[in-house]
């Protein structure tokens, strides 16, 4: 049975907000690794950016680059649930903070393509 709590469109907010950071923190270690290989192995590195060319790996930057948007305008959002009185309109709030996420990270992808 589901919870009553957990129909409620700010849940599902904060269930997002959650995965997106899970799923930026692990890849992090990744991230870092590809930037210690500019310094170390520049070949190597050479080799990583021809596979990052791929369509697949654009695609990627675009879930990342959205999660990355999401994680950032969800956490302002729950800074403001902290320390501005609450609203009926905080619905609208987890909307567009989704809605700016999604267009950035478009913006990003066809800039990238």
């Amino acid at each position: 049975m589901i919870r009553p709590h957990r129909t409620h469109a700010l849940w599902y907010a904060f269930i997002l907000h959650r995965v997106s950071g899970i799923v930026l923190a692990l890849f992090l270690p990744l991230h870092f690794y590809m930037l210690s290989l500019a310094l170390t192995d520049p070949a190597q590195l050479d080799g990583f950016l021809v596979f990052a060319d791929l369509l697949i790996v654009k695609c990627a930057e675009f879930a990342l680059v959205f999660l990355l948007a999401v994680h950032m305008f969800g956490g302002l959002r729950l800074m403001a649930l902290e320390f501005l009185p609450w609203s009926p309109r905080q619905k609208t709030f987890a909307a567009s903070a989704v809605a700016l996420a999604f267009l950035i990270s478009t913006s990003f992808f066809l800039q990238a393509m």
